[in-house]
C-alpha cells in the first residue's frame, strides 16, 4: 500500500502536459530551468540535510565519533532519494504547472526515501559499530529532506503563477465572466495571460449568493445574472463570457436572452472534451452553439456494468453506418468487445464508419491487440443473408438500429416501412433466437406511442415482435424508446442550418409544435444502460427532459447565426405534414411504468403482456400485402394491429383497458419511490 500511495510509482511512463503558448511566453525568463537543474540542486542539498540533522541532534558543528555514520548516511541519501524520484517520474514533471496532486506524490516518494535511508543507516550501525548514528537522526532527516526537495520546486511554481504585468486597463476590452466556479477561475487566469485576446476582466457573476463579493484571482464577484444590464452600462461592457460548461441549456438560454436585451456579445469557453485532448485552451473562446442551448445535465453512466455486459463478447450493431448506429459502435468499442460486427445496407456509410472504427479499435484494445471490426453489407429484409451472417459471426449481443425513420417519406411509402421496420426486425429476431443471441436491444421511437404515422405504427409492431420473442424464448430482448436526436441525419437542426445558409425562409410546420431532443452520445449511453437492465422483455423509455417548441429552436439558430427574424430572414409555417402530430408522447396508456436505479430510464414491465395473441398471423398478412405492393391493404391491417394508430379517415379502435389506471412516472413523482432494479447484467 505504501508503494501504491506514492502515485504513478514505477509506472514507467513519462508524463507530458500541453502548455498554452500564451502562458509559455510570459514565463520565457524561466524557460532555462529544467529538471536537470533540480537534480543538481537535490545532489547538493541532500547531503547538507544529513549534516544539518546531525548538527541539530548533537548541538555542535563537529560530528565527532559519528562522522563515519554521517558520511554513510549522506551517501545513502544522495543515491536513494534521486533514484526514488527518478523511478516515480518526479524528474519528468513540469513543475511550472504542478498542482496539489503532484505535491502529494512528491511528499509520498520523499517520505518513502527517508524511511529507507533511516533503516539502511540504522542497520549499518547495528552490523558495524563504527557506523552507529543517533537513533533520532532519521526522524530529523525526514522533514528536512521534504523541505529541501520540495522548496525549489514550490518556488518555481509560485514564480510561474505570479500575476504578470498588464498594459494599462484602458487598452483592454472590458468583459464580464458569468460563472465563478472552477471554469470561471481558469478563464480569468487564461485571459490575464493572453496577449492575443487583450481582454480586461471587469468582474465575475454567479447566481450563488454565497459567492457575492468574493475575490478570485483579483477579480470580484459583482452579482448574479440580473446585474448584467447595469454592469454593461456602468463599465461599457462589450462581451459576456459564459464559463458554465455543465449548466443546463435552460440556464444558458436565459443568460443569453439577458445579454441580447442588454446589447452585448456572448461567448463561451470550449467544452471539456476539447480542453482535455489538448486541441485548445480556455482562452480560445467560441460563439454560443445550439447544443449549448439544448444542453442537459450529464448522463451518469454505470460504466462498470456496461463493460461487464459487453467485454470479450461478439457484438453486432445493425444500421451501423447511421448516426445512432455509428455512435453505438464507438461506445461499444470502449467497453472492449471480442469483436464488433458492423451491419448496414448503405455501402458508403458503412465504409466510412468501418475506417473510423478500425482506427479507434487499435486504441481501445486493452491488451494492445486491436479489436476486430467486421463490416457486413446486408439488407435486414433478406432473411437468408441474415441467417448466414449470424451463423458465421455468432454474436452474443445485438443492437438493432437499422430502420426507416422519416415520417413523411414513410407516409408515401408504407410498404417500405413494413418490409424494413417490421419484417426486417422479425428476420433479425428469428436469426438471433436460432443462433443463441443472449441480448437483443431494439432502438424504437417516441412516435410508437399513440402513433399517427406509418413510421410510428411500424415501430410499434416491431416492439411487439421483440416482446413476443422475449416471452417465447425467455431471453432479455428489449426495446428502447427516445425522441429526436440532435445531429442525426434526419435532424431538424441540419434542415434549419441549410435553410439559414440559403437565406431562408426557415420552415416550421406549426407554431405550437413541440419535440423532445437529446444528443447522440447521451441517447446511446442510455441505450447501453437499458441493455444492462433488460431481463425478460420490457420497453424502456428514456427521460427526454422538457419538450421544446420547434419554432423557438429555429429562432435560436437564426440569432446564433447573427441574423434577426423578420429583418434578415423569415420563418414560414408550412402546416403539419402527413403523419405528424403537434406533441410527441412519452408514455402509452395501459403500460405500467416504474423507475429503475438510473434516474433517466423508466421501464414498462407489463409491455410484453399487451402483445396481441394473433401477432404472428397479422404480421404474415402484412407481409403478403407488402409483397403485393398493396398500400391500402397494408394501412388497414396496420390499423387493425395497432388499435391506437390514429390514421386520418379511420376512427381509433377501442384499446383493451389496462388492469390499473394509467400513471406517468413524470406526472406522479410518488411512483419514483418504488423499489428500483439494480444495474446488474444478466
Amino acid at each position: 500500500m505504501l508503494w501504491h500511495s506514492c502515485g504513478t510509482w514505477l509506472q514507467g511512463k513519462r508524463m507530458s502536459v500541453p502548455v498554452p503558448a500564451t502562458i509559455s511566453a510570459r514565463n520565457a525568463p524561466m524557460d532555462h530551468l529544467r529538471n536537470r537543474h533540480f537534480l543538481v540542486a537535490d545532489l547538493l542539498l541532500i547531503p547538507l540535510v544529513v549534516y544539518s540533522s546531525f548538527v541539530l541532534r548533537l548541538e555542535q558543528l563537529e560530528p565527532g565519533q559519528y562522522l563515519p555514520g554521517l558520511l554513510l548516511m549522506a551517501l545513502a541519501a544522495g543515491l536513494v532519494t534521486p533514484l526514488f524520484l527518478f523511478w516515480a517520474g518526479i524528474y519528468q514533471q513540469y513543475w511550472r504547472y504542478a498542482s496539489a496532486g503532484e505535491l502529494l506524490q512528491l511528499f509520498g516518494v520523499v517520505t518513502l526515501a527517508g524511511v529507507t535511508i533511516g533503516l539502511v543507516s540504522l542497520a549499518a550501525g547495528m552490523l558495524l559499530p563504527a557506523l552507529t548514528i543517533p537513533r533520532s537522526v532519521p526522524l530529523i532527516v525526514l522533514p528536512l529532506l521534504l523541505g529541501a526537495v520540495a522548496t525549489p520546486r514550490l518556488l518555481l511554481r509560485i514564480w510561474s503563477s505570479r500575476m504578470p504585468r498588464h498594459e494599462p486597463a484602458s487598452k483592454g476590452q472590458p468583459v464580464l465572466i458569468m460563472g465563478a466556479g472552477d471554469t470561471g477561475a481558469m478563464t480569468v487566469r487564461e485571459l490575464r495571460y493572453s496577449a492575443r485576446l487583450k481582454l480586461r476582466v471587469v468582474g465575475l457573476l454567479d447566481d450563488d449568493p454565497a459567492k457575492r463579493g468574493m475575490c478570485i484571482h483579483g477579480v470580484i464577484v459583482l452579482g448574479d445574472r440580473s446585474a448584467i444590464p447595469a454592469l454593461v452600462r456602468q463599465y461599457g461592457i462589450a462581451t459576456v463570457i459564459i464559463a458554465m460548461p455543465t449548466a443546463p441549456g435552460k440556464e444558458v438560454r436565459a443568460i443569453l436572452q439577458i445579454c441580447r436585451a442588454a446589447g452585448v456579445q456572448t461567448l463561451t469557453v470550449p467544452g471539456f472534451s476539447e480542453l482535455l485532448d489538448g486541441r485548445t485552451s480556455v482562452s480560445q473562446l467560441r460563439q454560443i452553439e445550439i447544443s449549448d442551448l439544448l444542453r442537459r445535465a450529464p448522463v451518469q453512466t454505470d460504466i462498470a456494468a456496461v463493460h461487464q455486459l459487453i467485454q470479450d463478447r461478439v457484438v453486432m450493431v445493425t444500421g451501423g453506418g447511421g448516426s445512432i448506429g455509428s455512435e453505438l459502435c464507438r461506445q461499444v468499442l470502449r467497453a472492449g468487445p471480442a469483436e464488433l460486427i458492423l451491419l448496414g445496407h448503405g455501402e458508403n456509410s458503412v465504409f466510412e464508419a468501418q475506417n473510423e472504427l478500425a482506427a479507434m479499435a487499435r486504441e481501445c484494445a486493452p491488451t494492445g491487440q486491436a479489436i476486430g471490426v467486421k463490416a457486413v453489407i446486408a439488407d435486414i429484409r433478406d432473411a437468408r443473408r441474415l441467417q448466414a451472417t449470424f451463423e458465421r459471426y455468432r454474436p452474443s449481443i445485438v443492437f438493432h438500429a437499422a430502420a426507416h425513420k422519416h415520417v413523411p417519406l414513410m407516409e408515401e411509402n408504407p410498404v417500405e416501412a413494413i418490409t424494413n421496420n417490421v419484417l426486417g426486425t422479425r428476420n433479425l429476431l428469428n436469426s438471433a433466437v436460432a443462433t443463441g443471441v443472449e441480448h437483443f436491444v431494439m432502438i424504437s421511437s417516441d412516435k410508437a406511442v399513440n402513433p399517427t404515422s406509418v413510421m410510428g405504427a411500424s415501430k410499434r409492431v416491431a416492439e411487439m415482435l421483440v416482446l413476443q420473442t422475449a416471452r417465447t424464448s425467455g431471453r432479455p430482448f428489449v426495446a428502447v424508446r427516445f425522441g429526436n436526436v440532435l445531429g442525426s441525419r434526419g435532424s431538424v437542426v441540419l434542415t434549419f442550418k441549410r435553410q439559414i445558409a440559403a437565406g431562408g425562409p426557415v420552415t416550421v410546420t406549426h407554431p405550437d409544435m413541440r419535440r423532445f431532443f437529446m444528443t447522440i452520445p447521451e441517447a446511446v449511453q442510455l441505450v447501453l444502460q437499458a441493455a444492462v437492465l433488460g431481463s425478460k422483455g420490457e420497453v424502456f423509455m428514456l427521460d427526454m427532459g422538457e419538450p421544446l417548441k420547434v419554432v423557438d429552436l429555429a429562432r435560436d439558430m437564426i440569432r446564433l447565426s447573427g441574423l434577426e427574424e423578420g429583418r434578415d430572414i423569415d420563418i414560414a409555417y408550412s402546416g403539419l405534414r402527413p403523419g405528424e402530430k403537434l406533441f410527441e408522447e412519452l408514455f402509452a396508456e395501459g403500460e405500467q411504468y416504474t423507475p429503475t436505479c438510473h434516474s433517466k430510464i423508466f421501464i414498462a414491465g407489463n409491455a410484453s403482456g399487451r402483445v396481441p395473441s394473433e401477432l404472428t398471423r397479422a404480421v404474415a398478412e402484412l407481409e403478403r400485402s407488402a409483397e403485393e405492393n398493396n398500400d391500402e391493404a397494408v394501412l388497414k391491417q396496420l390499423h387493425a394491429l395497432v388499435p391506437e394508430y390514429q390514421r386520418p379517415g379511420y376512427p381509433a379502435l377501442p384499446v383493451a383497458p389496462a388492469s390499473q389506471p394509467f400513471r406517468s412516472p413524470l406526472e406522479h413523482p410518488a411512483a419514483l419511490a418504488q423499489t428500483c432494479r439494480p444495474l446488474t447484467p444478466t
